[in-house]
């Protein structure tokens, strides 16, 4: 079998099955057991009567009508259907009822009287209305001393096809029951099956229905938290190599250009045209460097390399290479990768000295009171013209740019997409905000150590 409803579905069947056997195996044993001791009770009580109706009856060289006055006295009396045989095995009486009972085919039991005679008599308990002067009998008897566990079976039916019955009718019943549960589960997961293949065709929007809250449900919306991770990772992959591929045709070109004007220049030409060239090729190698660390932020999710990171002293450091003040007080640690947060802290300088008119701050402080534990607060605040409320949120977007800066020169709109990258792996956040007295202020937060 191929279809996973259907080996589920077998399963359950042949389960079913075989528990269906073992209790109708068990349940026999049970009811054959009762039977037996059943019988052995009739017996003891058959017996002790016939004892009693021995040392009672007439002797045996008694005249016949006596000996079957005697007994029928007794037949009444216990109400119990009875014959009485001859030592020559010569029929001397039996009640009307004991009749009855031979012509539908009932076993008596006989019991040998020690003077030769024998008694015979039916199970007591097949006593119906009384009629006429004897115990007299239905001409449908029934029992009464043990009640069979089958009333709706007929007389005369073999005993244990009432078990049989009800056994298959169970098994049928609760197979039935179990196929549209079993094909429920097993058609949400045909479903889920489809969803994937198709995602894995390319269809990348594709999400399935999460219904229920079992396992196949649990199962569901994992594929869809992982199918809506996978998207916006290829589509962030496809947008950065769109837009890569966009700005390398820019230093490409120049590039082009100044190495087509070399042969031709003049010495003076020549040495602008290599500062040139130097100069674009600084910037591609920038741009691919940025691409390939945005690149690896996006797929690397466990491959940050943690150390304490004296935040500090690094910003120091970088603050030095473009001449600005930074005001902060000791103690200031994370835990992080230095390299990233070293880059992160490098391109929010840069982003400050190159649109920020030259007046740069780095501010770093931190706050043990805030909740979730303390936290880190790195400022660089400028004074440039500052950025519209309305794309302070669209600066850290890869290769985004502000109107009038696409050709600033050293810029190519990764740089403040890779702090935000840097600073949400590492547990934190980045933002832009106005600064009093104009510019703008971004503020990158981290866990503190």
């Amino acid at each position: 079998m191929k279809s996973l409803y259907l080996r589920i579905y077998a399963t359950v069947v042949v389960v079913l099955l075989l528990f269906a056997i073992v209790s109708g195996w068990i349940l026999e044993r049970h009811l054959s057991q009762e039977r037996v001791n059943n019988e052995q009770v009739v017996s003891e009580r058959l017996g002790a009567w016939a004892e009693l109706l021995g040392r009672s009856l007439p002797a045996a060289d008694a005249p016949a009508e006596e000996q079957a006055a005697a007994l029928r006295e007794w037949s009444q009396r216990l109400r119990v259907p009875l014959a009485l045989d001859g030592a020559d095995g010569a029929r001397i009486f039996e009640s009307e009822s004991f009749q009855r009972r031979s012509a539908d085919g009932l076993r008596p039991f006989t019991f040998r009287l020690e003077d030769g005679r024998t008694i015979s008599t039916m199970r007591p308990g097949f006593r119906g209305p009384r009629r006429g002067g004897e115990g007299g009998d239905d001409a449908r008897p029934r029992r009464s001393g043990m009640p069979s566990p089958w009333p709706f079976m007929a007389p005369g039916v073999p005993r244990g096809t009432g078990l049989v019955i009800v056994l298959v009718v169970l098994f049928f019943a609760v197979a039935a029951g179990a196929y549209p549960v079993v094909r429920r589960l097993t058609r949400r997961l045909e479903t889920l099956k489809q969803g994937v293949e198709q995602f894995g065709a390319g269809a990348l929007s594709q999400r399935v229905a999460v219904t229920g809250a079992d396992e196949v449900a649990a199962l569901a919306t994992s594929f869809n938290v992982a199918a809506a991770r996978i998207e916006a990772l290829v589509q962030s992959h496809r947008s950065l190599l769109a837009n890569a591929s966009h700005e390398l045709r820019s230093p490409l070109a120049r590039l082009r250009m100044a190495v087509s004007m070399l042969d031709e220049a003049t010495p003076a030409e020549r040495a602008r045209l290599k500062a040139e060239i130097a100069a674009n090729v600084g910037e591609l190698d920038s741009l691919v460097e940025e691409v390939l660390l945005a690149s690896r932020l996006d797929v690397a999710e466990n491959a940050l390399h943690r150390d304490r990171v004296d935040l500090l002293a690094v910003a120091a450091e970088e603050a030095a290479r473009v001449g600005a003040h930074v005001d902060g007080s000791r103690g200031i640690v994370v835990d992080g990768d230095e390299r990233l947060l070293r880059r992160a802290l490098r391109n929010l300088v840069e982003n400050g000295q190159r649109y920020g008119g030259g007046d740069l701050d780095v501010v770093l402080a931190r706050d043990d009171a805030a909740s979730g534990g303390g936290i880190v607060t790195v400022q660089v605040c400028d004074r440039g013209p500052g950025v519209p409320a309305a794309m302070r949120e669209r600066i850290f977007e890869p290769f985004f740019r502000l109107p009038g800066h696409a050709e600033q020169a050293g810029g190519v709109g990764l740089g403040l997409a890779l702090v935000k990258q840097i600073a949400e792996r590492h547990g934190g956040s980045v933002r832009c905000e106005a600064r009093e007295g104009g510019g703008s202020r971004f503020v990158m937060e981290l866990p503190a150590a």
